[in-house]
């Protein structure tokens, strides 16, 4: 009995790292952002994520003096060196050379003006939110997404006389659903390669939740949209050309191809398109493949010290602890996923980075659904979910920032219309309730 309290207490120990990550990331975000902000910068990036976890790295190995250096660092080398963890790494490459090259072509901006271009005015809004669902599965990224389309979302707020705030949230809405489904976004990435699942069979079984939340929604919004007073949005220039590719790698996406093939793929018909249309050349080329790929290394550098970090946390019995606790309050399957969704949305509330929470949630989320008898498929789909469910709702996180910085607007006058991730809260809940996998 003093044998097991003893293995709990230096387990509980094992999680000072994630600790002294809150305090130094969350504490000095809150900081910054609410109790002294500093012009220019946004409170939850004054602190770099990447040195918040290379302390907390240190601290890590600080722990268990019973253990030599060498010793812990053959345990991180372990944890990256994992099958899953270095095809992440590899993909995460891939996407952004992919993204900066889309960028670059006009790719995403001629998308969203053809989608808007055919859209009737009174349903601008309603077309923004589809636009952004649309734009966001085939980008990957939800960020990359409102970058693109919160300008439009202005143009439309002004012109339509419908207020900026509504406008900004249902795009921030839509492009988490992207990012949640989307076979190229790192979450979906991070989600199935640490879980050991195939992208289709996670899409299958994300689909049946993130959909029936992205129809409500829709439905509300066309519902309001069916008002005396329509919106003049005017008019938007694109190229079918640019906007081509786009569609092409979404089918790829949807029917189930490799990723390296789907990603590859995109990059080439982006290349043709612009060169074909005069939107790239040679050297514009070169820079923005090459600028993709620089924008992903904070992502790939977090990975690693994620990693390090969570393998001496699991050797030190950090896991153990968790799983303990979580076992005390959790009963049969639908326990253990209330569990996983928990933890992920605390891990997401803590970082403010939907992916990097998956990371940190993912190797206990894997010991639960063992535990617990759920699915990999399912474990990466709540992972997925509901790391987007919060990010696409905190005030701080980097979507609803850059959305309200375009617009000159606070991040908290977004929050009442995030219609779809409070919607998506919903389903996820009905879906763990009336959960009969067998």
């Amino acid at each position: 009995m003093n044998k097991e309290k003893d293995e709990l207490r230096s387990g509980r120990r094992a999680l000072i790292p994630i600790v002294i990550f809150l305090i130094l990331y969350l504490g000095n975000g809150i900081f910054f952002e609410y109790v002294r902000p500093i012009d220019g910068h946004m409170g939850f990036y004054v602190v770099s994520v990447v040195l918040a976890f290379s302390i907390s790295l240190i601290a890590a190995f600080l722990q268990n003096r019973n253990r030599s250096f060498d010793e812990k660092i053959h345990t991180c080398a372990q944890g990256i060196g994992d099958d899953n963890i270095v095809i992440m790494l590899f993909i995460f490459l891939l996407a952004g050379a992919f993204s900066g090259i889309a960028s670059e072509a006009g790719g995403a901006s001629s998308t969203a003006n053809m989608l808007l271009s055919i859209i009737p005015g009174r349903f601008a809004v309603p077309g923004l939110f589809l636009i952004s669902c649309i734009i966001s599965m085939a980008m990957g990224t939800s960020v990359g997404t409102i970058s693109v389309l919160a300008p439009i979302a202005c143009a439309v707020s002004q012109n339509g006389g419908i207020a900026l705030p509504f406008c900004l949230g249902v795009i921030v809405g839509g492009s988490m659903f992207g990012d949640n489904l989307s076979f190229i976004s790192d979450t979906t990435i991070a989600a199935t390669k640490t879980q050991g699942v195939e992208m289709k069979d996670k899409f299958r079984t994300n689909i049946k939740v993130a959909l029936p939340a992205a129809i409500v929604t829709l439905v509300l919004l066309i519902i309001n949209a069916i008002t005396p007073q329509g919106a003049d949005v005017g008019e938007f220039e694109f190229s079918l050309i640019q906007a081509l590719p786009y569609f092409i790698v979404l089918a790829m996406s949807v029917i189930g191809i490799n990723v390296f093939i789907v990603l590859i793929t995109g990059i080439i018909l982006f290349i043709g398109a612009g060169a074909v249309t005069g939107s790239l050349t040679y050297t514009s080329a070169l820079i923005s493949l090459g600028n993709g790929m620089s924008g992903m290394f904070e992502t790939i550098i977090v990975t690693i010290l994620v990693a390090s970090i969570a393998a001496l946390i699991k050797v030190n019995g950090g896991f153990e602890a968790i799983l303990s606790r979580i076992k005390k309050t959790a009963k049969g399957r639908r326990g253990g996923m209330a569990g996983i969704a928990m933890l992920t949305a605390i891990m997401d509330v803590a970082t403010a980075n939907n992916t990097v929470a998956i990371v940190i949630a993912a190797p206990i989320a894997k010991q639960i659904s063992e535990e617990y008898n759920v699915s990999s498929k399912k474990t990466a789909s709540l992972l997925d979910t509901c790391s987007c469910i919060m990010q696409g709702i905190i005030p701080y996180g980097a979507q609803l920032l850059v959305a309200a910085n375009i617009g000159r607007i606070t991040s908290m006058s977004l929050i009442p219309y995030l219609i779809y991730p409070f919607m998506l809260i919903i389903t996820v809940t009905i879906s763990i309730i009336r959960d009969k996998e067998r």
